[in-house]
């Protein structure tokens, strides 16, 4: 009778134990994505060119006359003038030259002075059956010649004049002088191996670049012509080797019309200002050409996912997640993409939470309205409603915990009893 009363005890209160554990069933989670529909945007991509740097002029200086250097009028990297005077190459044997130069001329003067008188005084004696035709006509023969000899020695003077000159070497332009290799006393010459110096027209820089045949190609499709594209290209902007960007912005001058045959590029060349002076000839860079891309299709990085190099997205399909393969270029620096190919105008995609989506999986679209707005003021009513809201929680969760309480009392009471009777 004590073992089947204690068995009915123990029924009572594991049962009192099992209402007093239950738990309120859970409310089922829904995920929501945010989602968006591909459209036609415009677009301007940039693509970077290895780029060399040239003076408008980079003009080698080399003397037209041999001698000794005798003055070294600049310094390297002296900003010089048309006509300003750059070395001074020996004199003294060219002054002589052009002294001899000018005797010369002196006495084929005086020789024709002379053959003139004879050939008149022969005329007149002709005239009076003095002396025969042949006396006459030897003496204009040498009045021809000494006219010849004067000629002769008057360019011999000229040039004599020019090689005295051509000791003094000037700068042929406005620019910078570049390295001095030779000093005072070098034995120099015309057919010299290094230019004594070179000046660069640095007013405005020539950038040249090589685009390969497929952009060239692209270009022309672009704009219809190399000359209309030449036209109506943007303006392009160079980076300069310490990855600055220049300040000044240029412009593509000449596209080259023969694509080399060893690198299958064409070369291109655009010109920027450098009032400051930062560029030089000899310099690299990189020089950035924007193309715009008119109703392209455009979506964020944070919307794909790469798997094995192939980059993907999820299409939202009949309200699920389906994954679909793209080719794409980067834009802005890599944070959108513009699709090449795998999306149509329409389409609807995922661009949150793609990582940790699987094929197949629901897509509850996000409202965007619904989760940026600000909650709105509620009237006094509603807030007495808010405020009451709490209340019956609470009021809710303290008779749960009396019930609990009560419970737990008379299983107490049942295991004293128990005991008693024992």
């Amino acid at each position: 009778m004590c073992s089947k009363m204690k068995q009915a005890v123990l029924a009572a209160f594991c049962g009192l134990a099992a209402v007093g554990c239950q738990q309120a069933p859970q409310m089922p989670m829904t995920a929501t994505y945010e989602v968006m529909t591909v459209e036609p945007a415009d677009r301007t991509l940039s693509s970077a060119y290895s780029a060399t740097i040239r003076g408008r002029q980079d003009i080698d200086i080399y003397p037209q006359v041999g001698g000794t250097l005798t003055q070294v009028a600049v310094t390297e990297g002296q900003h010089v003038r048309k006509g300003q005077t750059l070395f001074v190459i020996d004199q003294v044997p060219y002054r002589a030259a052009l002294q001899t130069a000018t005797a010369n001329v002196k006495a084929a003067e005086a020789q024709l002075a002379t053959a003139q008188l004879t050939y008149d005084s022969k005329q007149e004696l002709y005239k009076e059956n003095v002396v025969s035709e042949f006396d006459l006509n030897t003496a204009k023969n040498a009045l021809l010649a000494a006219e010849a000899q004067l000629a002769q020695t008057k360019a011999q003077e000229v040039n004599a004049r020019n090689n005295l000159s051509y000791t003094v070497v000037k700068s042929p332009a406005d620019g910078v002088v570049g390295t001095l290799p030779y000093r005072v006393g070098t034995l120099v010459g015309s057919s010299m191996p290094q230019p004594l110096t070179t000046v660069s027209d640095n007013s405005d820089m020539y950038v040249y670049f090589s685009m390969n045949e497929n952009q060239l190609l692209d270009l022309i499709r672009e704009y219809g012509s190399k000359d209309a594209a030449l036209k109506q290209m943007p303006e392009v902007v160079l980076t300069l080797s310490d990855k600055s960007t220049y300040a000044q912005a240029g412009k593509i001058e000449s596209i080259s019309g023969v694509i080399d045959r060893s690198t299958g590029t064409v070369s291109l060349r655009a010109v920027f200002p450098n009032k400051e002076g930062l560029l030089h000839s000899g310099g690299t860079g990189n020089v950035i050409v924007p193309v715009d891309r008119h109703g392209a299709l455009v979506i964020p990085q944070a919307a794909t996912f790469e798997i094995q190099d192939k980059r993907f997205v999820y299409k939202v399909v009949d309200g699920v997640a389906k994954a679909a393969p793209i080719q794409v270029t980067r834009v802005n620096g890599g944070q959108e993409f513009i699709v090449d190919d795998g999306l149509s105008a329409g389409d609807v995609i995922v661009v949150e939470g793609v990582g940790l989506l699987r094929e197949g999986t629901p897509i509850t679209p996000k409202t965007k309205d619904a989760a940026a707005a600000p909650q709105p003021q509620q009237q006094p009513a509603d807030a007495a409603a808010v405020e009451a809201e709490p209340a019956a929680t609470a009021t809710t969760e303290t008779a749960t915990s009396a019930q609990s309480d009560e419970d737990a009392a008379k299983a107490e009471a049942i295991r004293q009893q128990m005991n008693d009777q024992d």
